[in-house]
């Protein structure tokens, strides 16, 4: 993707492109869900690669109020950019996409998504909201809930933590919520092997 005239102040995502490139490919995602969108340089990504393959629904969930890890005077500012980024994604996409905001708390928007009449189910849903391990816990089971059967859910920041090693908060942490999710939930779901270890990927097998 061309980053010309996109507007991102960070950049934590290029670094999975590589992973991402070969599973987008190999299941062609068209119904994906986001948590966590923050600049929507990931959500820009998605529309400029997964338009080659069909008509795109993206649905990304967000406060824009940040988290532990963000400071909040700035996030009205990191709303409008990716207001921008997406129009400008959109524009460039070499097919049809549809994106829907919801500014939410993602347990509010994950819930109504979960009750709402026809209810939806996505080919690909990505975690990258709050990092703190109650809130990732609440967004996977959540959110499993959303994803069909061979749908891929990718967890972003796995080893992440705010603290320095050696003091770490478990309960600021994604990964002790993640472990948990995937004990619980392991006859439900397959983990990829030998992909880089700051993300986890899995594939739901039965509902």
């Amino acid at each position: 993707m061309d980053s010309s005239e996109f507007q991102f102040s960070d950049d934590w995502f290029s670094r999975n492109i590589q992973v991402w490139d070969v599973l987008i490919e190999r299941g062609k995602p068209l119904k994906i869900l986001e948590i966590g969108s923050y600049e929507g340089r990931s959500a820009c990504y998605l529309i400029n690669t997964c338009t080659a393959y069909g008509a795109l629904e993206l649905v990304c969930v967000d406060t824009w109020r940040g988290g532990v890890d963000h400071d909040a005077t700035l996030m009205a500012e990191v709303e409008r950019r990716f207001d921008r980024n997406i129009a400008l994604a959109k524009a460039r996409a070499p097919g049809k996409v549809e994106v829907r905001k919801i500014k939410a708390a993602s347990n509010v928007a994950l819930a109504a998504l979960i009750h709402s009449d026809g209810r939806e189910t996505f080919d690909l849903i990505y975690i990258d909201g709050s990092h703190t391990a109650p809130d990732v816990l609440t967004d996977a089971v959540l959110a499993f809930e959303l994803l069909r059967v061979q749908g891929l859910m990718i967890f972003d920041d796995y080893l992440w933590s705010m603290e320095p090693p050696g003091q770490q908060d478990p309960l600021n942490m994604p990964k002790p919520a993640i472990d948990a999710f995937v004990n619980i939930f392991q006859r439900k779901l397959m983990i990829y092997e030998g992909t880089p270890n700051h993300q986890l990927y899995c594939e739901k097998v039965s509902s």
